[in-house]
């Protein structure tokens, strides 16, 4: 390679310097130094130059010292070679497609889309999607409060098309004491709202004639002053029957009413086995259940043994998953001290929908 032709400026002070200032490197040197990172104090390192780190066109160097080569963009210079395409610009680290952009960690269906609250994503049940790891809306939220994820990633238990069936199941907080329909009116308006297709199935019947202007599906399983074993006795037949997508189980309360808290936890444990048996393919949604001033030491009991229960289930690949309807429900909210009012019932409603909202189509 010919050597640029100069004429030393020896300063006493700065002769190094003087000296490589006063010559300019020749094309194919520029080039030299885009293919190797850079080695004069000029165009400095790979990293958008040593003397700006990045700076602009003007001390960072152009097009071929600290531009598209290094990674900044062509007319940016130094500024993009520290945050352009090759290092952290919008396509590889930082940028729009991969971590940092819109689908790998943002709203799209890798980690915090739809999915998280959703079903197949990786932000979804397992990991805490809108509904939270304690009952909160999309990540699936509500659905992963029990450490469960629905059995497997991208569970469907609805059908793409169609209506999805949804079987309310247990006492007569299920039925809606002190407010017909429960909380199945406002779970049913929501539905409605998100364009979702979603119907009620059952024995029993109540509730208004329509909801947000459309028919009420009032059919349900909630069983007035029924314990745990009551309830049991009506699965497979005739409860199941026609089989339910998703069962919403909100049961125990009368145990621990009729002093029956002992072994309550395994009993219904004993109660989602049998529904499992029977809807293998259905997702069924075990809640703690609300509060009772009366009888808040055995209600907490209960409670707290259940994410075990539900837990020991999902370990074995069963579409189990709990949600908590205990956790900020105020006493002001109980009609009765045992049933909620409408506001309650509305409660009820937003955690039951956080919780299903993703698998509805």
């Amino acid at each position: 390679m010919n050597l640029p032709h100069c004429r030393p400026n020896w300063s006493p002070l700065l002769g190094v310097a003087f000296f490589l200032a006063a010559c300019s490197s020749s094309p194919s040197d520029a080039s030299s130094n885009q293919n190797s990172g850079g080695s004069t104090p000029v165009a400095g390192s790979s990293s958008g130059g040593s003397s700006a780190t990045g700076g602009t066109p003007a001390t960072g160097g152009g097009v071929g010292l600290g531009g598209a080569g290094a990674g900044g963009a062509p007319a940016v210079g130094g500024n993009a070679g520290l945050a352009g395409n090759s290092s952290g610009g919008s396509a590889n680290n930082g940028g729009a497609l991969n971590t940092g952009g819109a689908l790998g960690g943002g709203a799209g269906s890798g980690n915090g889309g739809s999915a998280a609250g959703g079903r197949a994503g990786s932000g979804g049940n397992s990991s805490g999607g809108t509904a939270g790891m304690t009952g909160g809306a999309s990540g699936m939220g509500g659905q992963s409060a029990g450490g469960s994820n629905g059995g497997m990633p991208g569970f469907e238990p609805c059908p793409a098309s169609g209506v999805c069936k949804i079987m309310p199941l247990g006492d007569s907080i299920t039925d809606g004491t002190g407010f017909s329909g429960g909380y199945r009116v406002e779970l049913f308006a929501k539905a409605v709202a998100d364009q979702k297709s979603i119907t009620f199935v059952g024995s029993l019947s109540n509730g208004p004639n329509t909801v947000a202007g459309a028919t009420f599906p009032k059919a349900h399983e909630g069983h007035f002053g029924w314990t745990i074993n009551q309830v049991d006795d009506l699965i497979p037949d005739p409860a199941l029957n026609p089989a339910p997508h998703i069962v919403l189980l909100h049961l125990g309360t009368n145990d621990i009413n009729q002093n029956m808290g002992s072994g309550a936890p395994a009993r219904l444990g004993s109660l989602i086995d049998q529904i499992v048996t029977k809807l293998p393919s259905a997702l069924i949604i075990v809640a703690k259940i609300i509060p009772e001033p009366s009888k808040a030491a055995g209600i907490a009991t209960f409670n707290d043994a259940l994410p075990q229960v539900v837990q020991t289930r999902a370990n074995a690949g069963k579409h189990v998953i709990l949600i908590d309807q205990f956790t900020g429900f105020p006493a002001s909210e109980l009609g009765d001290g045992v049933h909620p009012n409408q506001a309650g019932y509305t409660r009820m409603a937003g955690v039951w929908y956080a919780a299903v909202k993703g698998y509805l189509h």
